[in-house]
């Protein structure tokens, strides 16, 4: 498979134009699908540092304190 970077660059600025063109109406659904989309694939990523433990800080209180 070769890639023409000339060809790439046309077809993304027709579909920009079309996607422009597209109604106010349209555009939202494909917000609203866009939306849902993610909302499906999120449960399945991990949160950011949940596998990473943790030490307690230091506990600060009347043993640090001088006299």
């Amino acid at each position: 498979m070769t890639f023409d970077l000339q060809e790439t660059l046309k077809s993304k600025r027709a579909l920009r134009r079309e996607l422009a063109a597209r109604p106010v109406a349209e555009k939202l659904r494909m917000l609203d699908a866009l939306r849902e989309r993610a909302l499906a694939i999120r449960p399945t990523k991990p949160a950011p540092g949940s596998g990473v433990l943790r030490a307690a800080p230091p506990p600060y209180g009347k043993s640090d304190q001088r006299a």
